[in-house]
């Protein structure tokens, strides 16, 4: 028997779309891991290991921590080989631990999982990696906030930092994600990243660059691997900065990366439908500042979409479905995949419930996207302007409405990739994967 949720929703059209193609500004970099090691070798950040490896009075080589973040960053595995065999070539010890504050459901083994879903094992990037959530004191800021950092890393002889360098979803300032937040959040495990949101969002930037100031200070950081992606998920830029550069480096990289940001073609949206959202594309799941919606109240920016449907989460996430709860509507499919043990951790870091709420979720893909068109306050619902993506990390392939064309056109690099189409689902109601121009992409 139908119920009343499909009986409402049975009659809500859904327009036709259209594939665009977008054409973004595309720099690149083809061998991550030999541009990886010869920034190292330019740079002469592991110089320090030279010089302590050959000193007399040490019966092992210096150890060595690298960091693994939770983000999916193109070549992460490739990059961090490089890395490790660039730092034993300097005669030294090196090791990965896991750099991701409270993700992973603030585990240790949670943590592992993650990096294992990134293709990070201690096979693919030669060397062990330690995993823990101990951590210990390494000094405190001005304002008297203790500063934590992993317990593994702290005791080694020197850390080697790896991260992307880019806008984050929940606060402004002069260092967002990047080398700062990993010495602030991703090495302070769940303690220090609570110590650091404590204050919530609006107190982040300072927060972030003070107690990483102090890590710079107090510990052994050689330095920094950063990473520029562009609007492709393709690496665009990676630059080894020595710790005392990184301070300076940091935000010219990070303008760098607003520049070369992926983002749609139309800024007023009825309808946007992610396919997927996900751990390792953005902490909330989704870039926050290509949709425009953020789970911060002092946030804003991006185009205006009034309803919000997010269909699927990725396997790589483990249950991590941070995020959800900016979006309107959802599947029975993603709360299934959804679990509470590893989202929750990030909220209550986090201090913003806000991204762990559950929207009202239906039971399938089509039902949540007519319940989305069904409450656009659009009078006639065949003139509804939508939106679908993949996710946030691809933008050079979307589906939009008819009436959406006029936008497409006058958004230059932008144009049509074949003919109108109904949104296709399965025999289950289950969208079927999103198809533009013959490139068919993974399932959500």
């Amino acid at each position: 028997m139908p119920s009343i949720i499909s009986e409402l929703l049975s009659d809500v059209p859904l327009p036709q779309v259209v594939p665009i193609r977008q054409e973004f500004e595309r720099p690149r970099v083809d061998d991550v891991a030999r541009a990886t090691r010869e920034q190292i070798r330019s740079s002469g950040i592991l110089n320090p290991l030279k010089t302590t490896a050959a000193a007399t009075d040490r019966r092992s080589p210096p150890r060595v921590a690298i960091t693994a973040g939770s983000r999916g960053i193109a070549g992460l595995p490739q990059i961090l080989r490089a890395s490790v065999e660039e730092v034993r070539t300097a005669g030294a010890d090196p090791f990965v631990v896991p750099a991701m504050g409270s993700h992973g459901g603030a585990t240790a083994e949670g943590q592992l999982r993650v990096l294992e879903g990134l293709g990070v094992t201690e096979a693919s990037v030669g060397a062990p990696i330690v995993s823990s959530v101990e951590v210990v004191e390494v000094g405190n800021t001005d304002d008297g906030l203790p500063v934590l950092i992993d317990r593994a890393a702290a005791g080694a002889d020197a850390i080697l930092l790896v991260n992307t360098v880019k806008p984050h979803v929940s606060y402004r300032g002069r260092y967002e994600s990047g080398l700062f937040k990993m010495m602030a959040i991703g090495l302070g495990k769940q303690h220090g990243a609570q110590i650091c949101h404590d204050l919530g969002f609006t107190r982040m930037a300072e927060n972030v660059e003070a107690i990483a100031r102090v890590v710079l200070s107090k510990t052994g950081i050689l330095g920094g691997i950063a990473i520029v992606e562009n609007a492709y998920h393709e690496t665009a830029v990676i630059e080894a900065i020595a710790a005392d550069r990184i301070a300076e480096r940091e935000p010219e990289l990070l303008k760098e990366a607003w520049r070369l940001m992926p983002r749609l073609p139309v800024d007023e949206i009825d309808v946007l439908v992610i396919d997927r959202i996900g751990k390792e594309i953005a902490g909330t799941g989704f870039n926050t500042n290509v949709v425009g919606r953020y789970s911060a109240p002092h946030m804003s920016g991006g185009p205006k979409v009034h309803r919000l449907v997010v269909l699927g989460l990725t396997s790589a996430s483990h249950g991590n479905a941070n995020g959800v709860g900016i979006a309107d509507f959802t599947t029975e499919r993603l709360f299934a995949a959804m679990s509470f043990e590893a989202t929750y951790p990030n909220s209550l870091t986090s201090t913003v419930p806000t991204s762990a709420k559950l929207p009202m979720v239906l039971p399938t893909d089509r039902l949540a996207i007519q319940a989305a068109v069904r409450t656009s306050n659009v009078r006639d619902k065949r003139k509804v302007r939508l939106v679908r993506i993949r996710d946030t990390l691809a933008l050079d392939a979307i589906l939009v409405s008819e009436n959406l064309l006029p936008d497409v056109a006058a958004t230059p690099r932008t144009h049509v990739a074949g003919d109108p189409r109904k949104l296709a689902f399965d025999e289950h109601g289950t969208i079927v994967a999103l198809d533009v121009g013959g490139t068919r992409q993974a399932d959500a």
